[in-house]
């Protein structure tokens, strides 16, 4: 079922399967900043990625000796969430793990997902609470794809991307199998700026990760931001679907990513995984943080989506909760 919500400024309309953004617009303009879906592209707008981050070594991993089969980005964007609370500006969305979850993912869980408008800005939170006896080992992401072109262009010519960093970005590339490849390579340089060349996205994600950026933004042809996501997480994924020129860009912070080429070890030894003691919960702060060592607790992260430069935080909390790299 989907719903809506509005403030003064922006519309927002969720799924309920899967708590998924679908639509974000002006009130002023009319102007929709989200994709929509169409399938010959990417048929989804803005899934939650829980409790994997991208494809998993021979797409399986090993916990307690024990193999489990795990698709890409794990389940919780293909199941139908509960609404917990409903208000003019405010959507908060609830799954709870079940016999259908622990069979490929031992854990008991729930996820609660909100959105939040705030001025010219969605506040989306992530709020993973382990109701296990025992430590519970995840990742969890965003995935959203925002329209680009924006207006009426036939192609994404002098559009581009701000990473602000003032400094050049790195990034990693992934393999066929979707797994992550040694070395890195230079997207953006010493301003932190870049337009995106023709055939940019052909061969699959951008993987930044090591905290290089707090906040990245999609630019129009005049150099205006017109999206910007803004978050402490450590890894940002840049994705357009391969070699179909598809008109949209996914900006995406991450808690977590897909396993390397090389990978060998187990579920706990994966690389940017997140540890959570026994009923333990990331949950709601204000205080910062993006130290990959670090024990998160808390997940809060908003898009913006007017021209006038509104950003989107994503505030994260030291203590409690263990993160590996």
């Amino acid at each position: 079922m989907r719903y809506k919500m509005k403030n003064e400024t922006l519309t927002a309309e969720i799924e309920s399967f899967g708590a998924e953004l679908k639509s974000i617009k002006s009130n002023a303009t009319g102007v929709e900043y989200m994709w929509y879906g169409k399938p010959e592209y990417y048929k989804r707008t803005s899934p939650i990625l829980f409790p994997f981050v991208g494809s998993l070594k021979n797409q399986e991993y090993t916990y307690e000796g024990k193999k489990y089969p795990m698709t890409q980005h794990g389940f919780a964007r293909d199941m139908e969430f509960k609404v917990t609370e409903q208000k003019e500006d405010e959507l908060w969305f609830l799954l709870v793990s079940d016999d259908s979850t622990l069979e490929k993912y031992p854990f008991s869980f729930e996820l609660h997902i909100g959105y939040r408008l705030v001025g010219n800005a969605l506040k989306v939170t992530w709020k993973v609470v382990n109701t296990n006896e025992k430590e519970m080992h995840f990742s969890i992401g965003a995935h959203s794809e925002f329209n680009c072109p924006l207006q009426d262009e036939s192609d994404k010519t002098g559009y581009g991307l701000d990473f602000h960093t003032g400094h050049e970005v790195l990034a990693s590339r992934i393999n066929a199998d979707g797994l992550m490849l040694d070395g890195k390579q230079k997207i953006a340089e010493d301003a932190g700026k870049m337009l995106f060349p023709e055939g940019f996205f052909d061969d699959g994600v951008y993987i930044v990760e090591n905290s290089q950026t707090n906040r990245v933004s999609l630019l129009d042809p005049k150099g205006r931001e017109y999206v910007t996501v803004s978050s402490d997480a450590p890894l940002y994924g840049i994705w357009s679907p391969e070699k179909k020129n598809a008109p949209f860009v996914a900006i995406e912070p991450w808690y977590g990513r897909c396993d390397r080429a090389t990978f060998a070890g187990t579920l706990e030894e994966r690389e940017w995984g997140n540890h959570l003691m026994p009923h333990e919960t990331f949950e709601r702060s204000q205080n910062r943080g993006s130290d990959k060592k670090s024990r998160v607790r808390c997940l809060m992260w908003q898009r913006a989506a007017l021209l006038s430069l509104p950003h989107v935080l994503f505030a994260v909390h030291r203590a409690g909760q263990r993160n590996s790299r």
